[in-house]
This record gives structure tokens, C-alpha cells and sequence, in this order.
């Protein structure tokens, strides 16, 4: 077994209080993100009474577990997968198991409640395990005081203990109110991997039910009597802001109750805050249907502040500052001017992308009800504590005397990190003075902000005479940060290696995007090593193996991010497990691996030409993320990162004309459709023992790579411009 300390000491570590009912209540003052599960249990009795406080585990007098999750779900289902990491350690069955979301309390978990960067399972990982181990050995202990035997005579599992030579047992139950008071040691055993028995199996969505039943769970679901809608104007264009509005008028329109113009700019604003439009208009009513009248009836005076841009001034800027900006970040490996010099060969290519939005199918929303020293907030957001304390400050309210609950997310993809629709609902709340739901319209939402940034990057290579790569350089820019990451891949397997990352500036209001960045540099960086690679007439998998090879044995530098060896791992099991190098009528072949938020994925796609046009058969995805903790789970996230890289890489797209966004909503804004997605997609997990990384974000980069390159191969023309689909000939049915 695993011994691992506890850290903050026996009495900080385990807080044990009595359940009204009879049970054992074990407390995690840092437990990470442990996410909330199941549903029930046909096979138990659900305790007459819980006690609950945020941020522990309870076990009842049924033997029945509840778990409270303190980190938001946004769909990537840490709900199921964390809670499963705490019943392996505490052997409990899984069916004996419920999670409930739990509200923001960082003085509880001591830990950032939060949502993004794919981090929830690898922070989780350590905290997790030591409360279920933690949670075992105090009813190991409660029976072995029961009944006058030491702990090593007594084995724990399923949720029932026994003796190892005797046949006494009791379920964990019957002696959880016997545990209470028993202190934890400074050491705990934890279980190794060889020995998981929940860990590493297929579990569903312990809230799937809930969802395709429709039970109320999203932030728009939620209701409060007495409570009134709100709905927000703010200005057409990036540059402009609120002058005056024609308040009597649309407060005299039916089911109108208010409205004002409220401005939610915080004071020491931090990342969280970002915001184009910090000055609007509110309205609030009745109903959604009645707030919508009203605002068509809006007749508004806007003002200028900043110049009104279009999308020609943005591609010119970044254009500008690619060849002579400031670089932001940069790593140079050997005389990459020289090596270019004496090059055989040299390649040079440019890839772009547009601004792009989030559109997360749940628009913005947020339930505030604001009192003169208090304030309640409930909706969905990735970042609970950095919205209380910007609520705090805006309001000027102790954080002491703000709630955050946290609702399940219908989408987040780094939408909701930014917390200023909860602001807005707090503003309006206290101007307004009733509790109140804050509604975006779609179109509220992709003309806001917070978008994608549009990106440029140049790739340059150089072959000897032998077609071995000598020289490489990477440059690229972004608005306002730049996509190039200096110490990742080819970093290491280049003698001659230079990488430059810079920044740009623009007026609006940008934000993470699914995988930050990576979506766009690994479809960049893998289309143009494939074109490298058929430069030097060799496979591309064979290619970038050979460029793992050098990093493997004779490393370039001393720092680079990534694992070769593990890098190298999923390239060859995807090559295996698609039996590439064999050559189908008629079926066009793409590849690409990336490594981002700690986890590995290479994918081969392949491509079909129906009726004219090019059709997505396959794909084929290796993935190493260390342990799987729930393999239905994972497999289903790397294949909606598939799906979602492939949809947005062909089609998404947002121009700006003086400022002001030209799509709106859905009628042009194009997403991929149902029929454009994979027949299928198969995952294969690398097994190893390594501890647990993220998979929300490392499955979508690769898919932009692998699509370029089979799209080249069904076509005939390389890919260096999203989207895809700008090119007539280039759709997928």
C-alpha cells in the first residue's frame, strides 16, 4: 500500500461530530474537488436524518454515504468520477453512495473551488483518496474497540467489516456513531492500483436521468417565490457605452417593473472580471416573453468611447505586430538563422484563426437577492469564490456576508469563468430591491464578448540533405495574448529551435476558450509538420517519432513541458490500434497528437469523399492521461472534444463590422449538425499507475490537426485558415 501524510496534522485533518440520527460525519477542511454522485440506492434505506455541512462526507445509520462536491460541474462528469475515488478508498459500494453539490466554503476545503484548466481530477486525486482512507480506518477502529480486537485483525469492504479470523461483522451503518471521536494518524495507507476494484471501471452519469427527464438542475431552472426577471441591454458595438434610454416609457410597458442603468465596474477588477460592457441597461419584469417586448421597445443614446473596429483592422494589427511586436515569451536553442542558411530545403507557412464565441446551449443567468449587508447567489459559474469576492467589492459587502450556490452547467468551454453576469445580477438585485433571475437572450450572449481570440502563427522549417529537420521556428501572435508555447514540442528535438509568443491589442473582451490557445497552435503545429514531413518524403507518424527519438536520447536543452516517452506512447498505440500504413480504397487518412493540460491524445481521422463532398468516417484517439478513474466517462469527454474541435475548426466564425458583431444567433453563426459528425470514434487509453490528469481539454487540439491533413489528402489543398469551410469545396455533407 501507498502511506501517504495527512499534511495539516490529526485534528485540522478530521473533524467528527454525531449525526441526529446515529452516523459518523468525517469533515475535509481540504478536500479539493470532490464532486458530487449518485442518486440512491435500491438496497438501502435512506437515514431518517442527515447532518449536513458543507464540504464533508456523511455516513448514516443505513450505511447510505453522502458526498458533498464542493467544485462546479459543467458536464465534464467529475460528478461520478470523484466521488468514485473516494468510495474505492473507503470501500463502500457504489450503489450505497449519494453526492449533493456543495455551496462555495473555502474555509472548509481550503482549496480553490473551481472549474477549468482540466484540473479538478488531478488536484482532487491526493485529498480524495485520504478521505475515503481516512473514513475506513475510523470505522476500523470504532469495531476493533467494539469488540476488543486490534484494527489488523479486522479487514474492511463493501461497506461491511469482518474479522479475519472470526465471523463477526457489522456493516459500516451500525458502527458509524461508534466512530465519532476517533482521531486520524499522521500516515495514512492508501490502496494501490493493482488492488482498485471501483477505480478504472465504466460508471454512468450519476445525474444522466435527471438530465433527459428534465429535473431541474440548471441555473435556468431555478425559481424563487416572490422572485422577478431581468433582462440587460448593453451596447451594440465594442467601443460605445450608454448614455440614456427611454426609462418612462419602457417602465409603462406591461409587465414592466423597473428599470435603470446600472454599472457593475469593480473596484482592483481581477481576471475574472472581464468585461466590455460594464455600463447597461436593466429591465425587469414578469416574464421572459414580456422583458423581450420591452426591450425591442428600447430606444437608446449611445455613446463612443474607443474606436469602432472591424475584422480587416484586427487581421492587419496581428499581421503588424507578427512581423515586428513585442514578444511576449520566446525559448532559442542553437543559430537558427545559421542552420535556416545552410538548409537544403526550408518550408514556411502561416495559419490563422477568427474570434470565436463560447455558445454554451445554457445562456447566461444568475439568481441574486441582495439585502442592505447580505447578499444570496445561486446560477451557474466555473469560479464561485472569485464571483463572491467581486460581488463583495462591488457592493461592498464583507465576502463573510455572501452565499454562492452553485447550479449544474449547460455549458461552460471557459464561458462562465468570468463572473460578470453574476455581477450584473447582484446590481440589478440591489438597485431593484427584490430577489431576481437574470436572463441573457442568445443574442445577448454572442454580442457581449468574452470571445475566442482570433490568432496568427508562422511555422518555418529546414531540412539537410538527408531530410533530417535541422532548424525550426514558430512565431505567432494573438488579441491580446499569443498561441505559441515556447517549451512544448518540437522544443527538445531541434537543434536549432526558436519560439516566440506575442501579444496583440484590441477593445474586445476576450477570454479562455476550450483548451486555451492549444486549440489553435496544435492544428496549426500538426498540419504544418505533416506538410514537413511529406517535404522529406516520410510518414508523418514515422516523422515525429523520429523527432521523439532525439528528444528521448539526446534532449535539446534542459527545459521542456512535456514527456517524450509518453508523447511518443500514444502516437504508437493510435498507429497500432488503426492499423495505419494500410492503404484503403478510397479512405484518406489524417494524423496529429498534442500534449496540453498534462495529458497526452494523438488521433487519426479518416475522411471519405460522399456526393463531392469530404465526410468524417473515423477517428481513432490515444490517450494518456495516467489513471483512469471512470473509462465511460473519459472516453465520452475525449469524444465530444472530437466532435466539438471538428465542428469549430470547419465552420465557427465571428466578424466585426464598426465594432459591432455580425452574427447574433444560430441563423448564421454555424455549429456542426449531427450528420456531420464521426460514424465513430473509438478511444484507447494508455495503463500505467502514473496519478491522474485532466481530459475536458486535451481531446478537442488534435482534432483540428488530424481534419487538416485528411481533408489535404481527400482534396488535394493544405488547410492554413479557419474555418475550413471559408473554402467552397471544403464542407462534410
Amino acid at each position: 500500500m501507498t502511506v501517504i501524510k495527512t499534511k495539516v496534522g490529526r485534528r485540522s485533518f478530521l473533524k467528527t461530530s454525531a449525526a441526529a440520527g446515529g452516523g459518523m460525519l468525517i469533515g475535509f477542511s481540504w478536500l479539493t474537488s470532490c464532486s458530487t454522485l449518485a442518486e440512491g440506492s435500491e438496497e438501502l434505506a435512506i437515514p431518517n436524518e442527515w447532518f449536513e455541512i458543507n464540504g464533508y462526507i456523511k455516513i448514516g445509520d443505513t450505511g447510505m454515504v453522502t458526498i458533498y462536491s464542493p467544485n462546479p460541474e459543467i458536464g465534464q462528469n467529475v460528478m461520478t468520477s470523484m466521488p468514485m475515488i473516494v468510495a474505492e478508498e473507503l470501500d463502500v459500494p457504489w450503489n450505497h453512495v449519494v453526492v449533493e453539490q456543495g455551496a462555495l466554503d473555502e474555509d472548509a476545503f481550503k482549496n480553490p473551488q473551481f472549474a477549468g484548466g482540466s484540473l479538478s481530477i488531478m488536484y482532487g486525486w491526493d485529498p480524495l483518496r485520504m478521505a475515503g482512507a481516512a473514513g475506513k480506518y475510523m470505522l476500523l477502529e470504532a469495531a476493533a474497540k467494539e469488540w476488543g480486537v486490534a484494527s489488523s485483525d479486522l479487514v474492511a469492504s463493501q461497506g461491511v467489516i469482518k474479522e479475519v479470523n472470526g465471523s463477526r461483522t457489522v456493516g459500516y451503518g451500525e458502527i458509524a456513531s461508534k466512530a465519532v471521536g476517533i482521531e486520524v494518524p499522521e500516515k495514512l495507507e492508501l490502496k494501490e492500483p493493482k488492488d482498485y476494484t471501483l477505480i478504472g471501471t465504466a460508471q454512468k452519469n450519476v445525474e444522466g436521468s435527471k438530465i433527459v427527464t428534465g429535473k431541474p438542475l440548471f441555473g435556468l431552472d431555478f425559481k424563487r417565490k416572490g422572485m422577478k426577471l431581468a433582462m440587460i441591454e448593453h451596447p451594440p458595438a465594442f467601443g460605445m457605452k450608454v448614455k440614456g434610454f427611454n426609462e418612462a416609457e419602457i417602465k409603462a410597458m406591461a409587465g414592466v417593473s423597473d428599470a435603470f442603468i446600472i454599472d457593475t465596474t469593480v473596484p482592483n477588477p481581477v481576471w475574472a472580471d472581464v468585461n466590455a460592457f460594464p455600463s447597461l441597461i436593466a429591465i425587469v419584469g414578469e416574464s421572459t416573453w414580456q422583458l423581450m417586448q420591452a426591450k425591442k421597445a428600447l430606444k437608446v443614446e449611445w455613446e463612443n468611447e474607443s474606436p469602432l473596429e472591424n475584422s480587416d483592422m484586427h487581421e492587419q494589427r496581428m499581421i503588424r505586430d507578427l512581423a515586428r511586436g513585442k514578444v511576449g515569451g520566446s525559448r532559442k536553442d542553437g543559430d537558427v538563422n545559421a542552420a535556416f542558411a545552410k538548409a537544403e530545403k526550408v518550408i514556411e507557412r502561416t495559419y490563422t484563426a477568427p474570434f470565436m464565441a463560447h455558445n454554451t446551449l445554457e445562456p447566461m443567468n444568475f439568481f441574486a437577492d441582495v439585502k442592505e449587508n447580505s447578499a444570496e447567489l445561486i446560477g451557474p459559474t466555473q469560479t464561485p469564490k472569485a464571483l463572491e469576492d467581486s460581488v463583495a467589492k462591488l457592493l461592498g459587502i464583507s465576502a463573510e456576508n455572501i452565499s454562492v450556490d452553485m447550479t449544474r452547467m449547460g455549458g461552460g468551454f471557459g464561458r462562465r469563468l468570468y463572473v460578470h453576469f453574476g455581477l450584473e445580477a447582484a446590481a440589478i438585485s440591489k438597485k431593484a430591491g427584490v430577489p431576481i433571475k437574470m436572463i441573457y437572450t442568445r443574442e445577448d450572449d454572442m454580442t457581449q464578448g468574452t470571445y475566442r481570440p482570433a490568432y496568427r502563427s508562422t511555422y518555418k522549417a529546414g531540412l539537410d540533405k538527408d531530410n533530417n529537420l535541422i532548424a525550426f521556428s514558430a512565431r505567432g501572435v494573438g488579441l491580446p495574448q499569443g498561441p505559441i508555447f515556447p517549451n512544448r514540442f518540437p522544443a527538445g528535438s531541434v537543434d536549432n529551435y526558436l519560439a516566440e509568443s506575442i501579444g496583440s491589442t484590441t477593445n474586445i473582451s476576450t477570454g479562455a476558450w476550450r483548451a486555451p490557445r492549444s486549440h489553435f497552435t496544435a492544428g496549426a503545429e500538426q498540419s504544418f509538420l505533416d506538410e514537413v514531413a511529406e517535404l522529406a518524403g516520410k510518414d508523418p507518424i514515422d516523422f515525429r517519432l523520429e523527432l521523439f527519438d532525439k528528444a528521448i536520447n539526446n534532449p535539446v536543452g534542459d527545459k521542456y513541458e512535456y514527456d517524450a516517452e509518453r508523447y511518443a506512447g500514444v502516437l504508437r498505440l493510435v498507429k497500432e490500434k488503426a492499423d495505419w500504413g494500410t492503404e484503403t480504397p478510397g479512405v484518406h487518412r489524417g494524423v496529429a497528437a498534442y500534449f496540453c493540460h498534462n495529458s497526452y491524445v494523438a488521433q487519426v481521422m479518416d475522411v471519405v469523399v460522399q456526393n463531392g463532398e469530404p465526410k468524417v468516417k473515423k477517428v481513432w484517439c490515444a490517450v494518456d492521461c495516467g489513471i483512469v478513474i471512470n473509462k465511460e466517462g473519459a472516453a465520452n469527454i475525449i469524444q465530444g472534444g472530437v466532435i466539438d474541435g471538428i465542428g469549430h475548426s470547419m465552420y465557427s466564425e465571428l466578424k466585426f463590422e464598426n465594432g459591432s458583431p455580425v452574427h447574433k444567433n444560430f441563423n448564421t453563426y454555424k455549429l456542426i449538425r449531427h450528420n456531420q459528425a464521426p460514424e465513430a470514434i473509438e478511444v484507447f487509453f494508455v495503463e500505467n499507475d502514473i496519478s491522474p490528469t485532466g481530459l475536458g481539454e486535451p481531446g478537442l487540439p488534435p482534432a483540428t490537426g488530424a481534419l487538416a491533413s485528411a481533408l489535404y489528402k481527400a482534396t488535394g489543398k493544405r488547410q492554413y485558415n479557419q474555418p475550413f469551410s471559408a473554402q467552397p469545396e471544403i464542407s462534410l455533407g
